[in-house]
Formats: C-alpha cells, sequence, structure tokens
C-alpha cells in the first residue's frame, strides 16, 4: 500500500510516498481505508524536529534523537472500515470513522486502530474530507476551552490566530459555550472569522498589540504570539491565559500564578475517544463544522506541509486519497 515517509529531519522536501505492507490487525482493532488525511502543525513539528524550546530535548528523546524512530507520517483520518477484530463490538464492516492515530502512518492507504482508540463514527452530514478536517483543530479548541480554561456562558474571550487550525475551531466552541468572542487574524481572514462567528475581529497589522481592547475572562493564544506579560495586560482580574505553545518563559509565569489573580494555564490536550464524541456531538447538533483551507493529492504532500509552514491559512489541511 502507498504510505508517507520521512528518513530524516527537515524541510517538506525530505518526505516521499513509499510502499508499505498492509496492516494486520489484532482482535480488538479495526482496519480503516483511509480516505482522507490531515497535515496539521504537529505533522510539521514533528517532520522538522521543529520542537518548541522547552520540548527540544524531550522531543528528540522521545521521536529520535538522530533520525524519526516512526518514518510513517499523518495523524488524522477519516475512511471506511473494511475488516473488524473478533472482539470489536462498537464498530461493523462499512462503518465510517475518522480519529487520530497516536502511533501515526494515517497518510497511507490503510490504518489499523485500536477499537478504544481515538476513533468514532462520522456525523452523517460530512464527506470523508470534512472528518478529516476536524480531529486535531476540534479536540484542541475543545478542550482547552471548555475543560483547561472552563469557558462559561458571558464570559469574554480573545483568540488569537483565530483562522488557523485550531482557532477556526475555537471561535465555534467558544461561541457555543456561551461566550463574547474576539479574534485576531490577518487582514485576508477579516470576513473568514466574522463568518465563523466572531462577535469582534481585530486586524493585527492595522491594530498593534498596545490598541487591543482589554478586560478578557480567557485569552486562548494559538500560534503563540503573546508573552505572559502582554496577556496579563489584557486580562480582567482573575482571568486566564492559556498559550497553546509554551517554554521556559510560560513556565516561569506560571510558576507564580499563586501570587496572582491573573492565572497562566499551561496544559497539553490528549486525543481521546471521549473528546472525539464530545466534538462529534457538536458537528451534529449544528454547532461546529469543518473548516478546510485546500485539499492536495497524497502524491503532493509536500506542497501540503509548506502550506502549513506558512503558518496563514483558513481551516484545516487534506489529503486526498
Amino acid at each position: 500500500m502507498r504510505a508517507l515517509a520521512y528518513d530524516r529531519y527537515g524541510p517538506p522536501d525530505v518526505i516521499y510516498l513509499t510502499d508499505r505492507p498492509k496492516p494486520e490487525i489484532g482482535p480488538g482493532d479495526v482496519l480503516v481505508k483511509v480516505e482522507a488525511s490531515g497535515v496539521n502543525t504537529g505533522d510539521w513539528r514533528l517532520r522538522a524536529a521543529a520542537f518548541p524550546a522547552i520540548m527540544a530535548l524531550p522531543g528528540r528523546l522521545m521521536f529520535g534523537v538522530f533520525r524519526p524512530r516512526n518514518r510513517y507520517m499523518g495523524s488524522e483520518f477519516a475512511g471506511q472500515i473494511i475488516s473488524v477484530g473478533s472482539q470489536v463490538k462498537g464498530f461493523t464492516l462499512g462503518d465510517r470513522v475518522f480519529g487520530m492515530s497516536s502511533t501515526f502512518g494515517a497518510s497511507a492507504d490503510y490504518l489499523a486502530m485500536p477499537e478504544t482508540g481515538a476513533i468514532t463514527k462520522i456525523p452523517a452530514n460530512l464527506d470523508f474530507e470534512e472528518a478529516a478536517a476536524l480531529p486535531f483543530g476540534g479536540i484542541c479548541a475543545l478542550v482547552f476551552l471548555s475543560d483547561f480554561a472552563a469557558l462559561k456562558p458571558g464570559m469574554r474571550l480573545l483568540i488569537v490566530g483565530a483562522s488557523g487550525g485550531v482557532g477556526s475551531y475555537a471561535v465555534q466552541i467558544g461561541k457555543a459555550l456561551g461566550a463574547d468572542v474576539t479574534g485576531v487574524s490577518g487582514p485576508d481572514s477579516q470576513e473568514y472569522i466574522k463568518a465563523l462567528g466572531v462577535d469582534d475581529a481585530i486586524d493585527y497589522r492595522l491594530s498593534p498589540l498596545d490598541t487591543w481592547p482589554g478586560d478578557f475572562d480567557i485569552i486562548f493564544d494559538t500560534i503563540g504570539v503573546l508573552s505572559p506579560k502582554q496577556a496579563r495586560h489584557l486580562l480582567k482580574e482573575r482571568g486566564i491565559f492559556a498559550p497553546l505553545n509554551f517554554g521556559l518563559r510560560e513556565i516561569g509565569a506560571a510558576l507564580t500564578n499563586p501570587l496572582r489573580h491573573k492565572k497562566i494555564k499551561l496544559a497539553i490536550n490528549g486525543d481521546t475517544q471521549k473528546d472525539l464524541k464530545r466534538l462529534s456531538n457538536y458537528v451534529e447538533t449544528g454547532k461546529v463544522r469543518p473548516c478546510i483551507d485546500s485539499r492536495f493529492p497524497l502524491e503532493k504532500a509536500q506542497d501540503a506541509h509548506r502550506k502549513v509552514e506558512t503558518r496563514h491559512r483558513q481551516g484545516a489541511i487534506i489529503l486526498t486519497l
């Protein structure tokens, strides 16, 4: 079967298409014929070993010091189940499913997934490409806002990077949770984030940081623009700054939380079936819709990775199989 691979860390040019055997499944697994796969910032960071500063050494130790330990690429997927293990009870042949592979290898013709992994059925109103656009950004936004930041109705939420792969879902989930949402994006994405539902849109090129409104309950920085000092200036008393990416600066600031009313909340979300089902429910009830910036055939995966690296997009990047 076809599969995306890379043998060394580096730019998108290190990616190539190769053949590997079709996965074998165990009694608790399902085999998915992959129809679409997402390319997200996590995939980019793994491919380039572009880990945030605090994670540079741990990242190399975890994923390979000099070269990738797992050469096969891709985490997000959507497809159809073509085989089920003898002990599988929650899925049947022909089910349309989507999710996140913790062992990667999702950018391939076939993928084996444990029944208990981050996999669930695709909402009836979505196609495969739309489903593949959901897991990475949708789960991240949902867990950060609902669980880590405890966003409540009536709160004022600022989303930095509101048009990106995570921000596009954060806007929608923030509104679904009843917040007043302000989104920050570039000039080309102002109408896009307004269509997603922001109550106020800030063009960062026209509006310097010192002109942004303040008094926010929650700030969710999806791209690493704000420093803790800048975020505290924009927060109200007992507000929370939740940066998606963080390093020593943010860790140091978080250590002073006991001395401050404005808190820095550092967290890393996992990818679970429970959260994927929560996200699916938001989609089924019309509160969240998939956001796709562009689609590339599997053979053009290098171009897809280049697009992700620009950090300028409106939603997810999809590989079609």
